[in-house]
């Protein structure tokens, strides 16, 4: 017996990339969806999206686009991003929100940790702490790549009583295991960057003895994600995006 749970992140608003996840790996099949953030901002269906987390009982966080949505929503502004084209993203996005999904995006908090007991299990020793975060342990904003220094990881390690540590925010997907802390960023969901627009997740099984990672791209109706792009006359670049599976700007 396991404990199964599908890790996604970065879903940026891509709802036909969450449904697209949820139609071939079967999202209520999992015990547990743990989401590390960005769930807004740069495709055009954020109230889907917050209402499928909400429907499946996702655990949540916040990450740096949604943060600067709910300031958006507190009638605040920001400097970063300056660019008119990024900007707008965002303000179209706080302008679309429904009461339900700014109640829920405000609902969120920036980081959350569980504690996971394979079943049938039920001594103390076989419990897994999870750290749910969107840069790292340390900084809400950092970047952790597969590439990052090994060292980056370890001082990480020693900052967090957690066994696991989920992350998001590089958009790019990796696992690895340094002084005894397991290390997994799932990838974007809606917005990936190396030039394979496919949808990234991973899933994560528990148990006594174990923990398994497994990643995951799944082709998604990007064509739905452009016209509603264009039909919302939102930048253009997005649309271009969103077809590369790179960042242009």
């Amino acid at each position: 017996m396991s404990t199964r749970i599908l890790l996604i992140s970065d879903i940026h608003g891509n709802y036909p990339a969450l449904k697209a996840i949820d139609q071939q790996l079967d999202a209520a099949t999992f015990h547990y969806i743990i989401n590390s953030g960005d769930s807004l901002v740069y495709a055009p269906f954020p109230n889907e999206t917050l209402s499928w987390l909400s429907e499946h009982q996702a655990i949540s966080i916040l990450g740096n686009t949604d943060r600067k949505v709910i300031k958006l929503l507190l009638g605040k502004s920001f400097k970063k991003p300056g660019k008119p084209e990024k900007r707008i993203m965002y303000t179209s996005t706080a302008e679309e929100l429904s009461k339900v999904s700014r109640r829920y995006l405000l609902s969120l908090a920036k980081t959350s940790k569980l504690k996971i007991c394979p079943p049938e299990q039920t001594k103390k020793k076989h419990s897994k702490r999870l750290g749910i975060f969107h840069g790292s342990p340390a900084n809400h904003d950092e970047f952790l790549f597969a590439d990052s220094p090994d060292s980056r990881f370890q001082e990480l390690a020693g900052l967090t009583n957690c066994h696991i540590v989920v992350t998001g925010h590089s958009h790019t997907p990796y696992y690895k295991t340094l002084s005894n802390v397991h290390f997994i960023n799932p990838g974007s969901v809606g917005r990936m960057f190396d030039g394979d627009p496919r949808a990234s997740c991973a899933t994560l099984e528990i148990t006594a003895d174990a923990i398994t990672v497994k990643h995951f791209r799944i082709a998604y109706a990007i064509n739905e994600v452009v016209l509603k792009i264009r039909k919302s006359n939102l930048p253009e670049i997005y649309a271009r995006m969103f077809l590369k599976g790179k960042k242009l700007n």
